[in-house]
């Protein structure tokens, strides 16, 4: 499934694959695309399926003319070595009943390729939280079994709540409890593929609602980076401005652009 760039360096062993799962207000893959262009990845590949709606387009990323017509496809993977960090940016919708085909291949691609742990970056509906949900932080994480102790034990160092199970039928109290991401898309089957399959996985999630999720991307990458350090902040001073994250160039039309001014 996944064809190299050139000659680009495919050796992951060790690395950290980050990937979106394709949610309410698609607000995994704009955090996503803010890793991507501000530690400026370099493209090492893409995945050839069928099971992703067919996409192509310019550099979501260019930062230039020279480089801005260059393609972009659905499913393409970049890397940064000195970070050991590996990056899927999806940019379409699975194709109906095609979602548990993608995630055994995809799944299978982390094995061969020696991905050390997988993180996957996604959102769920706020309106169907249940009543623990509704109080503190909209920031949840989920935790394969075979997740180091260390990792666990981060993350209550950082006072992170883990996702509540809920009956896994809702319209009966007393039935058994499951993990449930209402609007999360593939979150949920690549947890539990990842459990039964003993692959090390986080899920890192918001509770949101569908408008201009840019603001929940940038806490969600926020979130992340409370853990990972994927960058540092500006300086020792606290009342400096946020983390820099590069707004990518493709966000100037992400509402479309604009009434023309011939409508008045």
């Amino acid at each position: 499934m996944f064809v190299p760039c050139g000659d680009a360096d495919t050796d992951l062993s060790g690395f950290t694959l980050l990937m979106p799962a394709v949610s309410v207000g698609n607000v995994g893959q704009l955090a996503t695309d803010l890793i991507i262009s501000t530690l400026n990845m370099c493209k090492i590949g893409y995945f050839y399926t069928d099971c992703l709606v067919p996409m192509v387009g310019n550099n979501p990323y260019a930062t230039a003319e020279e480089n801005a017509a260059e393609l972009s496809t659905n499913a393409e993977v970049y890397s940064l070595r000195s970070k050991k960090l590996v990056v899927l940016q999806l940019r379409s919708v699975f194709i109906k009943y095609k979602s548990v085909s993608f995630c055994e291949k995809l799944l299978g691609w982390v094995r061969s390729s020696g991905c050390a742990r997988v993180i996957v970056l996604s959102s769920s509906h706020s309106y169907q939280r249940n009543d623990k949900q509704l109080c503190g932080t909209p920031f949840r994480y989920l935790l394969t079994p075979s997740m180091p102790k260390t990792v666990q034990n981060k993350m209550n160092s950082l006072n992170w709540k883990e996702m509540e199970r809920s009956p896994c039928i809702p319209e009966i109290e007393d039935s058994d409890l499951c993990v449930r991401v209402p609007g999360g898309g593939i979150t949920k089957l690549l947890y539990d593929e990842s459990c039964s399959r003993d692959i090390q996985m986080a899920v890192l999630l918001k509770f949101v609602s569908e408008g201009d999720n840019i603001p929940d991307a940038l806490g969600l990458v926020e979130y992340l980076n409370e853990w990972l350090q994927i960058i540092k902040p500006r300086g020792d001073d606290t009342t400096a401005s946020p983390l820099p994250w590069k707004i990518p160039s493709s966000w100037r039309l992400l509402f479309g652009s604009g009434l023309p001014p011939a409508l008045f």
